[in-house]
């Protein structure tokens, strides 16, 4: 399902770099403008431009409270005698003698860079214009000492081209999509220029034409992320990707055999993933899906009202039941007069549960079941069995052991690893914030150990993954634990 309003929201609220901050950008930079224009910096300013993801409008959020990074190009007349690193260092010597600025500047290869309070880094970088009487542009490296063609504006007029080609502003959606599922993810190394690159170069200019590739943006994500993938799959070795418009400049040379193959896997398992979540029919499934893909701040409102509220979503059931249940005020007193049948429809395929991981084997090798007990600790004396039907509501305070069972009895320990997915619901478990729904691994040899604490209808299910292809190969029914 496409769930076009909600990557509306995903990019406005999570995404994209909201307008205080991009504000509070314009004004730092005006000030280390007039601060450069107004200092004893040699060079000739001829011009400013914003540059990289500012330039191009593929800036994102920060993740995990980093600061974000903006870049900025002084273009400047040469000065003779100077050779490539001066520029840097004479620059960072005019910050370093600013009481401003002397505690946030720092130096990397091509500029210095300013850091706000760990809020936003602005990287300055010189370029000189037509040094020795020709024609062209150049960075300055100070770890080399050399001077590095550039073609900054070129490069972003050919991604504003290909962003016209996709409408709607395609490729800057899908892109910023992408550098955050990089940045939260942090399964694949892929510097911005590179990523924006390869997804640059899956837009051609027939896509003006098209219209159904890029119609919204869950659309445009989809045929792009598939065009790339088919790209990779076709390259096996690391290949060459340079510049679209100064082909001296290899971007892929960030990578090497290591990486490429690890972005090319992660490439192709991301996007498995998104047609999966694109073409499933059902909302809350679907919405799990794309959780799978960006994370929990997907539809996230949407998906903690859904756990939050199961009793309310039965009560159609009550409604169309018996009279006898009107006094069955909430789930758990109703999935003790009715069991399963009870439950909301789509209460196994809650939203906020995370979808798996791993890649499911071609056969199933055996089936397995939940096998569960309570106990008066952790650890603690054996209370009594507790069947995966049992209606009836357990008391809080207890402990349950939760185990993992064959219907052969095959023991499950060396060859693969057991993982459980603990489901919480209902409004006690939401005020507590631990509605949960992850994965977690055993908390006692193959065993978990979970206390009960919630009144609710809630379940636990066991994964069971090879370990050495890392391949899901089986997965119990859901256990429900009824908690009075």
């Amino acid at each position: 399902m496409k769930l076009v309003e909600h990557f509306k929201d995903f990019l406005n609220d999570t995404v994209n770099l909201n307008t205080t901050r991009l504000t509070q950008l314009d004004s730092s930079v005006a000030a280390l403008k007039t601060f450069i224009s107004g200092s004893s910096w040699d060079p000739t300013i001829t011009s400013w431009a914003e540059q990289g993801s500012w330039a191009h409008k593929t800036i994102i959020k920060p993740v995990n409270e980093r600061p974000f990074d903006a870049d900025v190009m002084v273009f400047v007349k040469p000065v003779a005698g100077w050779d490539a690193k001066r520029y840097i260092t004479e620059l960072k010597a005019i910050f370093l003698a600013s009481n401003t600025y002397k505690d946030k500047v720092s130096r990397s290869s091509h500029c210095i860079t300013i850091e706000y309070a760990k809020e936003r880094k602005i990287d300055i970088a010189p370029v000189v214009v037509d040094r020795d009487g020709v024609t062209r542009l150049e960075v300055c490296n100070v770890d080399s000492n050399n001077f590095e063609r550039t073609e900054p504006g070129l490069y972003t007029n050919w991604l504003i081209e290909r962003n016209g080609w996709t409408g709607g502003n395609g490729l800057r959606k899908v892109t910023r999509l992408l550098k955050y599922l990089r940045d939260i993810k942090t399964t694949f190394t892929c510097p911005s220029v590179l990523l924006t690159t390869l997804l640059g170069n899956q837009i051609n200019i027939f896509d003006q034409y098209s219209t159904s590739a890029f119609t919204d943006t869950p659309t445009a994500l989809k045929t792009i992320v598939g065009r790339l993938d088919d790209w990779l799959q076709g390259n096996p070795t690391l290949p060459t990707v340079v510049n679209p418009v100064l082909t001296s400049e290899v971007f892929s040379a960030a990578w090497d055999d290591t990486k490429y193959a690890n972005f090319r896997d992660k490439i192709h398992t991301y996007r498995e993933w998104i047609d999966d979540a694109y073409n499933e029919a059902d909302r809350d499934e679907s919405i799990g899906k794309w959780q799978r893909v960006f994370g929990e701040e997907f539809a996230a409102s949407v998906a903690i009202e859904r756990a939050a509220s199961v009793s309310k979503s039965a009560d159609l059931f009550k409604e169309a039941s018996h009279s006898a249940i009107a006094a069955a005020t909430d789930l758990v007193a109703r999935f003790a007069q009715f069991g399963r049948t009870a439950l909301p429809d789509n209460f196994d395929r809650l939203p906020h549960k995370q979808r798996p991981r791993w890649k499911v084997a071609a056969t199933s090798t055996f089936n397995v079941t939940v096998a569960a007990s309570l106990h008066d600790g952790r650890g603690g004396r054996w209370v009594e069995t507790v069947e995966g039907e049992r209606r009836s509501p357990l008391p809080k305070h207890y402990w349950m052991q939760f185990q993992l069972r064959t219907s052969t009895g095959t023991p499950l320990a060396g060859d693969y690893d057991i993982h459980w997915r603990v489901t919480n619901t209902d409004q006690e478990a939401n005020r507590a914030g631990c509605l949960r729904g992850g994965f977690e691994r055993s908390n006692d040899g193959s065993a978990r150990w979970e206390q009960l604490s919630y009144r609710g209808v809630h379940t636990v299910e066991g994964f069971v993954v090879r370990k050495r292809d890392q391949q899901l190969v089986a997965q119990s029914a859901p256990f429900y634990v009824v908690i009075a």
